[in-house]
């Protein structure tokens, strides 16, 4: 059996947990840059919040009603998201992660008499550590507990916000209920095609008669969908134990960039986050891609988007290396094109292997000082403070996001931690 939890309305509760005077009111929370809604509490969808909504349009709206409005504050949220992983391994140990605020657990070889009940101490338990809710759907298969856990956080009080589908009468019954868009691993273009073929829920999808299309225009990727469906794990794997294929930092700036030095230090400060980044999973780059990105609407030339690949003559995870070929991709950008002003940067590094599978070349290799220096870099800043230490050409910031509306780190930085008064 799997077990699928899901955080409601995830940054809005991480909002509310040290703030608790917004518990049972609207609050919504913006996009990096203060943009767009990316999150809303129960009561904020009720007054008809759309998600996704440009701030500035519904500015009047969101004063009328009253509703607390908070930046994006993604270093709060993603240290509640790993409390949370926490908790759920003391369950299984057999997490995977699969989003800041979703993951699957497998339970498989664990005496479990009453799923029901194991699912709401797994809500209990998280409700009374950290204050934040779940939602918990348990079934066969990861599709199956996909499902489950919609159901659950569909009809809250009837479930007790716990769906168990543990038998194929239950299974039936939710595959009736569940329509084709809203099975995991089903997108819109098919969802679209499987509609034209008038398969409108997932018990549709699972008859019989459609396995001769489903293998000719879908695949395996479609067959697999199925046996999940019908109860057959299909879906293995641990994604969090996979590491990344490639690599990216990118940033939107606040206003368009004209001038090359601000330029230039947003590009060394993503090439040099994007080396920690390496260095984290253990891995080496062979690949280093540049991009600058202007506004489409505010130029006559119909290229906005500017790139530059170059291939590192050895695989690397130093910042200087790093650092280095990104100067130089700029550079070569910005004279290739009559663009002057962009509103987006970025640094992508691809083709990584293994840290330990590096190859050593005689002639052309790396100053083997390098790997001493990232170490000692990282040591000191893991301890002292998120890049206390930087490279010269990096941004005092690392990228100047908008966020009027921020609420205090209260986990990761000591200055904003609470206090408690005794009288």
């Amino acid at each position: 059996m799997y077990a699928l939890i899901d955080c409601n309305n995830f940054y809005a509760s991480c909002e509310r947990v040290f703030q608790p005077q917004w518990v049972g009111k609207p609050v919504v929370v913006l996009s990096n840059n203060d943009g767009c809604i990316i999150s809303r509490s129960e009561e904020a969808k009720a007054l008809g919040i759309p998600m996704g909504a440009p701030e500035f349009k519904i500015r009047e709206q969101l004063k009328q009603h009253n509703i607390k409005v908070f930046s994006s504050n993604y270093s709060l949220y993603g240290d509640l998201s790993q409390r949370v992983m926490g908790i759920m391994r003391t369950f299984t140990p057999n997490v995977e992660e699969y989003s800041i605020d979703e993951a699957f657990l497998d339970l498989s070889g664990i005496d479990i008499p009453h799923y029901h009940a194991y699912g709401q101490q797994m809500r209990h338990k998280a409700l009374k550590w950290l204050s934040l809710p779940i939602c918990v759907g348990i079934a066969p298969t990861k599709t199956l507990a996909k499902a489950a856990n919609r159901i659950a956080k569909k009809f809250q009080e009837r479930t007790c916000v716990t769906y168990v589908i543990d038998t194929d009468e239950k299974r039936i019954k939710a595959l009736k209920w569940l329509k084709v868009e809203d099975v995991w691993g089903i997108g819109y273009r098919m969802a679209k095609r499987l509609k034209a073929k008038n398969i409108f829920t997932a018990h549709d999808l699972i008859q019989p008669q459609w396995v001769p299309w489903i293998k000719s225009e879908w695949g395996v990727v479609g067959l697999r969908i199925k046996m999940e469906l019908e109860g057959t794990p299909a879906i293995g794997g641990n994604a969090v134990c996979e590491k990344k294929k490639s690599i990216a930092t990118t940033r939107s700036f606040p206003k368009q960039l004209t001038d090359f030095d601000l330029i230039r230090e947003r590009v060394s400060t993503f090439a040099t986050v994007t080396a920690e980044k390496l260095r984290k999973q253990r891995s080496c780059c062979h690949i280093l891609i540049v991009m600058l990105v202007a506004d489409k609407h505010s130029i006559e030339d119909p290229k906005y988007h500017h790139s530059k690949t170059v291939t590192l003559p050895f695989a690397t995870n130093s910042a200087l290396t790093i650092n280095a070929a990104a100067m130089q991709a700029l550079k070569d950008i910005l004279a290739e094109t009559d663009t002057k002003r962009f509103k987006k940067a970025g640094v992508i590094v691809a083709e990584l292997i293994p840290e330990n599978a590096r190859q050593f070349k005689i002639f052309n290799d790396e100053d083997p000082r390098h790997l001493a220096l990232m170490k000692a870099m990282d040591k000191v800043n893991e301890q002292h403070g998120s890049r206390i230490i930087r490279l010269g050409a990096q941004a005092v910031k690392t990228w100047d996001m908008k966020q009027n509306l921020l609420s205090p780190r209260y986990t990761t930085d000591i200055n904003d931690i609470l206090v408690v008064r005794c009288l």
